[in-house]
């Protein structure tokens, strides 16, 4: 018999929800053949066996969450053999004390008799036996005897630290190391989140092979210290919230002495986004600026040619044009194409442009990454976030597919509003949130012309962009969609 286990599935990804079994008991499987789907964090992955043979026994069912490291399944290998009998063919373990009992039996009498007379006829060997007590102690004797008593007291002293736990009487405690080890393995970067969120790595409980610590294991941990804090407390908090004194949790009222309720465990992915963006929230410093783009020449030249990008098998959208928009914009403002790194105090720019979409699913948000944006055209965009946004309401994204952003859009233009304040999504700098695009008068040199301007939110890390870059980034975003020519100028 042999166990499958969930294996690794990724770095920082330690469970993850189960949402299809693929085998059944009875059913023969290959070595890397998909035995069950799990959804981790914001993708779903087949999980390949790591053994072949015939399925005995199925340890999850769809809608579990498994750790990695649990038993899926059990399987009853080909040709495996099962070698016993040998610990039966050795019986001396049990047969020696009866070899030595024997002898014991049968002493006769006269033996200690015997015994009585050998120690009469060798009278140095007793002595010899009783020297060796003493010979160890006298050289102890002398060397106390010798030594004045305020000496004697300091060789006592200095023997203690040698003795160790045999010390007789209290010890001054040992001075506090300037830093504690950590209580299991963690990874630098999961190191840097704890400190950026105010953790100590040392209280994590890891979840990891070995008590690994990965972010999520820190997150939670910063999520059951949130959860212990009072409002006001949370609220003058700040990213130190972790490190003040915790006060006693706020119990939710019985909602039940008003009617009916119902409860719902978070799915993985809404799990995941209260965790991300509340550590965004608490770790960075968030501004918003707003301001409105007139794109009524924009909305001609996507009419006049959204056939021709469906043809070629995209949907020319306004978030397709705007993921060319903030390509450029990014290389002319490379600060928004940037990571803070508080451990070395240090701004990470990224010499690559990738464009991160947010896409809404039935099961939460989802930002597939268009890679490399600035080196292509708006059609080859328009057809790259079409697909992206198919896979993802299909559950067919990769974690791959949505790692890497540098700067984030979110589009809620289809469902109304006017501005809104994006969560910056973290380890990121900036977020542009998109609104409706509305008709408005616009007084155009004479007179008042009905123009279709579209709201736009900056949310930027105040850290690393100052208000005076935010709003000349922003500036540069209006005048590149009200001048589609700025775009072939500098892009």
């Amino acid at each position: 018999m042999a166990d499958f286990k969930v294996p690794e599935l990724g770095e920082n990804i330690t469970t993850g929800d189960v949402t299809r079994v693929l085998v059944n008991v009875g059913d023969t499987i290959a070595r890397e053949q998909p035995v069950i789907e799990l959804e981790t964090d914001k993708a779903t992955i087949e999980v390949p066996s790591s053994v072949a043979g015939k399925v005995t026994d199925i340890k999850v069912r769809a809608g579990d969450k498994v750790k990695v490291g649990a038993v899926i399944l059990t399987v009853e290998e080909e040709g495996a053999e099962e070698p016993q009998a040998k610990p039966e063919e050795q019986p001396a373990p049990e047969e020696k004390p009866k070899a030595e009992e024997k002898p014991r039996a049968e002493k006769p009498r006269a033996e200690s008799a015997r015994a009585e007379e050998a120690r009469e006829e060798k009278p140095a060997a007793e002595p010899r036996e009783e020297e060796i007590g003493p010979k160890e102690e006298e050289p102890r004797e002398q060397k106390v005897v010798s030594m004045p008593r305020p000496a004697r007291a300091e060789a006592a002293r200095a023997a203690e630290p040698a003795r160790g736990p045999r010390a007789v009487g209290p010890l001054p405690p040992p001075p506090a190391p300037p830093e504690r080890e950590p209580a299991a393995p963690a990874a630098p970067s999961v190191r840097r989140l704890a400190r950026e969120i105010g953790v100590d790595v040392n209280e994590v409980q890891g979840t990891g092979p070995g008590g690994r610590i990965s972010q999520d294991d820190v997150k939670e941990h910063a999520r059951r210290i949130l959860s212990s804090v009072g409002p006001s407390t949370l609220l003058g908090a700040g990213t130190g919230a972790a490190g003040q004194p915790a006060a006693a949790p706020v119990p939710l009222p019985d909602f039940t002495r008003w009617g009916d309720i119902e409860r719902r465990p978070m799915s993985n992915i809404r799990r995941t986004t209260s965790q991300r963006l509340t550590h965004a929230w608490h770790a960075i410093p968030h501004v918003t600026q707003c301001d409105k783009a007139d794109i009524t020449a924009m909305e001609e030249l996507r009419r006049k040619y959204r056939e021709q990008v469906q043809k070629a098998g995209g949907n020319l959208t306004v978030t397709a044009m705007l993921v060319k928009v903030l390509a450029t914009a990014v290389k002319q403002f490379p600060q928004f194409n940037a990571s803070l790194d508080l451990e070395t105090e240090e701004i990470v720019f990224k010499k690559y442009v990738n464009v991160g979409v947010a896409v809404d699913t039935e099961r939460g948000l989802l930002v597939p990454v268009i890679r490399n944006a600035d080196q292509k055209n708006i059609t080859q965009i328009a057809i790259e976030v079409h697909q992206a946004a198919e896979r993802a309401r299909e559950r067919k994204l990769t974690l791959e597919d949505m790692s890497g952003g540098g700067i984030t859009i979110s589009n809620l233009g289809g469902s109304g509003g006017t501005y809104f304040t994006p969560i910056v999504n973290w380890p990121e700098v900036a977020i542009l949130g998109v609104s409706r695009g509305i008709i408005e008068p616009v007084w155009r040199s004479t007179t008042f012309e009905p123009r279709q301007l579209l709201p736009l939110s900056l949310s930027y890390d105040h850290r690393v962009i100052d208000g005076a870059d935010a709003i000349r980034f922003l500036r540069w975003v209006v005048e590149a969609i009200e001048q589609p020519f700025l775009l072939s100028l500098l892009g």
